[in-house]
């Protein structure tokens, strides 16, 4: 597949992934008491992190949008 995610993205990706994957387990913060928060703060945080390592955005090729320049 052909890269389309850029280097700001990617690190953008990375950092909001890794925080949303951390958030529920470091933090005391009320939204994260109930499971289901929980649970989409992770996925939503793994799919970032994914998509930052391997810079394919799968929504980016379906919108035909790049953020890179090769």
């Amino acid at each position: 597949m052909t890269a389309n995610v850029g280097t700001f993205d990617r690190v953008l990706r990375l950092v909001i992934g890794v925080l949303l994957v951390i958030a529920p387990f470091a933090t005391d913060i009320a939204m994260f008491q109930g499971q289901v928060a929980t649970i989409v703060s992770v996925v939503v945080g793994a799919v970032l992190v994914l998509t930052a390592l391997v810079r394919v955005c799968p929504l980016y090729s379906l919108l035909g949008m790049r953020t890179c320049s090769s």
